[in-house]
């Protein structure tokens, strides 16, 4: 439960931060107020000693995180992710986090699986190693099948994993509720919302079962596109707490010395990730939303092996045409065009000026263009880009900061690649292939069509809910003449589109 109990870990947590340093450098860097910074230095400063001590060797926010715990740990990675809430200079130092703890032990591993698969592992294993990955909520184990003798990855979650995070998780909720009261101009970064979404990322973490399914959605729906490929999913070898999948030979990503050796093409590779990434995005609205070097090997035909679902990011059609239109007004330098978009979503507030929110974009979008292409950054244009829409009252979009966040880090895994790979070229045809399939008259009218479909549903009930209409219509007789007239409109434009939804549906039949 979310309450003053909570008060003793979030006490914790201040004595660990203002020992570690890190309670001073994250204020700054958030630009909290000063009342706010008073509030925290004088409940933490005397009890510092109370808290842990870390390592020493990490820059003062990754000490305390680290020293907190899987739970802190992996918020740490989502903040990471929020440029919009902790500045782009904080989501840089924490994106360096390594999604990697101290293993638990192989008995603990062994009991897990037992556990949830009903078999001993010698039963189903002819061998089963050490971990060969340990993160902040699961690691992994590789084996080889008796029945088969395939390799398969198998990922275990740690022991009291939940019982921790639930712990942890109301803690932050009380220290976001305190940052709420305390700093208003916080108030627009909705920092109980950013506690919920990472509540909502880590329960689905929590469940392995759901990452066999989004691992299994993610290869359905590439498995037509060349040069990418999911690992399958053993169901038979899943359940909640373990999950079982093939395992995947190659390359590992960040080895660009190894790629060079084995004879890839690295512009291409780092071409093709971003515009695999955006592919996924804006086709399928279903996007990897974890893709470090650690996640992606390279088979030795340049196949990209996609691993670890545990974070995904799903956008609906709408929010995927007017990220398109962002991104091509800036590719296009309209401006006008972007602020357009923003207004028309209603990201902004329309008592804001649109000419002078496109005036404020152009600050944003101009400075890139003229640059050497390994001069641009992605990171640096979001940073200003949430600075002016900050103070135009845009309001924080979660499903949008999940997807340009992922853009910086593939946009990054990409410059290890080819250290002059220029964004806007490799994502150009990729939003231009969407637009022109998803906006204009061939999308009104294949929307219309859909539409169509859908009211041709009614034809059956057409003749009864005409005959129910006009009877109301008739009871209606005290009505003026003008509301009257009106329904009678109505009627006859539902009947129109009805009989126009008849008529296309034989057409494209």
């Amino acid at each position: 439960m979310r309450g003053p109990h909570n008060m003793f870990r979030l006490f914790s947590t201040l004595s660990t931060f203002e020992r570690s340093g890190a309670t001073r450098v994250a204020l700054d860097m958030l630009e909290a107020p000063r009342s706010l910074k008073i509030v925290l230095r004088v409940v933490g400063w005397p009890f510092q000693w109370l808290g842990l001590k870390g390592d020493p060797s990490k820059p003062p926010v990754l000490r305390a995180i680290t020293a907190l715990g899987p739970v802190y740990i992996k918020f740490g990675q989502l903040l990471s992710t929020r440029p919009d809430v902790v500045g782009t200079e904080l989501a840089a130092e924490l994106s360096v986090l390594l999604d990697r703890l101290p293993p638990f032990s192989l008995e603990q591993a062994k009991q897990s699986i037992m556990h949830e698969i009903g078999q001993e592992t010698d039963e189903l294993f002819a061998e089963f190693s050490e971990p060969v990955a340990a993160a902040s909520i699961a690691q992994v184990h590789k084996a080889r099948l008796k029945e088969c003798g395939s390799y398969v990855a198998i990922k275990v979650l740690r022991p009291g994993i939940e019982r921790a995070f639930q712990r942890d998780i109301d803690a932050l909720y009380f220290a976001a509720g305190v940052v709420d009261l305390l700093s208003p101009g916080v108030r627009r970064l909705k920092p109980r919302d950013v506690i919920a979404h990472f509540e909502g990322v880590v329960l689905d973490e929590l469940d392995l079962r759901l990452e066999a399914s989004a691992a299994d959605e993610f290869a359905a729906k590439c498995k037509d596109d060349t040069g990418i490929s999911a690992p399958t999913v053993r169901w038979h070898l899943s359940s909640k707490r373990a999950m079982t999948m093939d395992w995947v030979d190659g390359i590992n990503l960040g080895d660009v010395a190894k790629l060079r050796a084995a004879g890839h093409d690295m512009p291409a590779l780092a071409r093709r990730l971003l515009q695999m990434f955006l592919r996924s995005a804006l086709r399928d609205g279903y996007f990897h939303a974890d893709m470090h070097q650690g996640n992606i090997k390279v088979a030795s035909d340049g196949t990209f092996m996609i691993m670890d679902y545990g974070i995904m990011g799903r956008i609906d059609e709408y929010t995927r045409r007017v990220y398109a239109e962002i991104l091509m007004g800036f590719i296009r330098r309209d401006y006008y065009s972007v602020a357009r978009v923003h207004f028309e979503a209603g990201y902004v507030p329309s008592t804001q000026n649109v000419e002078e929110f496109a005036q404020a974009l152009r600050s944003v979008g101009e400075p890139i263009f003229g640059m050497e292409a390994s001069q641009i950054s992605m990171a640096r244009l979001l940073g200003h880009l949430f600075e002016v829409t900050g103070r135009f009252g845009m309001e924080t979009r979660t499903e949008l900061i999940l997807l340009q966040r992922t853009m910086v880090v593939v946009e990054g895994v990409g410059r290890t690649l080819d250290s002059d790979l220029n964004i806007w070229e490799c994502a150009r045809p990729i939003v231009e292939n969407y637009i022109r399939r998803h906006v204009g008259p061939a999308a009104t009218l294949r929307e219309f069509a859909e539409t169509a479909r859908m009211l041709s549903r009614l034809g059956p009930r057409l003749p009864q809910l005409a005959e129910t209409a006009i009877r109301n219509l008739e009871k209606d007789t005290d009505e003026p003449p003008a509301s009257r007239q009106l329904k009678w409109f109505a009627l006859g434009v539902l009947t129109a589109i009805a009989v126009t939804a008849l008529v296309m549906l034989i057409d494209f039949g």
